[in-house]
């Protein structure tokens, strides 16, 4: 069970991988919203971090790279660099992770250093559930509060993206394998220090024993030598 729940953890860490770097080059963060005016589809408007995609009737899909970093609005600018550091987090929490797994030739026999390598991945993958899913929160709420703005025009307002649900889908996955791997963490922590306190208990009732044994040596020894006084005498 225990090896298995490591297994898992894994398998789900590679769906982050994945998750996180789709997220990252999907242009579908904001699309475009097909009310009022904008009701007749007509023209189809994708954006995301790094282009923007157009298409309209009988024509194929067309995407432009962005210009300027400046020209994004905030949240976008901070999505770039916030998915970049979760795809960095990720990857690195893969690496530790399988280098703290109970059978991998890492570290040896020290299960200290094992221990402390999984508790390590799994808060690497806790801050990178942290860093995916404020960009494509932040995202998603700008895009509500500017659908429900009275100001904008019906061709101005935008819908969210595939790339916003599968950011929150992979926010969850994120979050479970930190979850699961301090979990086994904990649970191999307590079963090192029940092996240690086993090895400090045989260790103390060794050396109570050796004592007593050498206490009942010197009572012979003295036992002997008190009877040899008495035939002495």
């Amino acid at each position: 069970m225990n090896a298995k729940l490591e297994i898992l953890a894994l398998i789900l860490g590679f769906f982050g991988l994945f998750g996180t770097i789709a997220i990252t080059a999907l242009p579908t963060w904001k699309v475009s919203a097909f009310i009022g005016a904008n009701l007749i589809v007509m023209e189809e408007l994708w954006e995301g971090l790094w282009m923007t995609c157009y298409r309209q009737i009988d024509i194929k899909m067309q995407c432009k790279v962005y210009d300027s970093l400046l020209i994004l609005p905030a949240e976008l600018q901070a999505s770039r660099g916030l998915m970049c550091v979760s795809i960095a987090l990720v990857l690195i929490a893969l690496i530790v992770t399988a280098c703290g797994f109970q059978r991998s030739n890492c570290c040896g026999d020290n299960m200290r250093g094992k221990n402390i390598t999984l508790a390590f991945g799994g808060c690497l993958y806790l801050l990178s559930f942290l860093t995916t899913l404020i960009p494509v929160s932040w995202v998603a709420h700008s895009i509500i509060s500017q659908f429900y703005n009275p100001t904008l025009l019906d061709s101005q307002k935008r819908e969210l993206g595939q790339a916003i649900f599968i950011g929150w889908g992979t926010s969850g996955v994120l979050l479970a394998t930190g979850i699961i791997l301090l979990f086994r963490y904990s649970k191999r922590r307590s079963k090192e220090e029940e092996e240690q306190e086993d090895h400090y208990n045989d260790a103390y009732l060794m050396e109570e024993k050796s004592v007593v044994k050498e206490d009942s040596v010197y009572r012979a020894k003295a036992g002997s030598s008190f009877h040899k006084v008495q035939e002495y005498v």
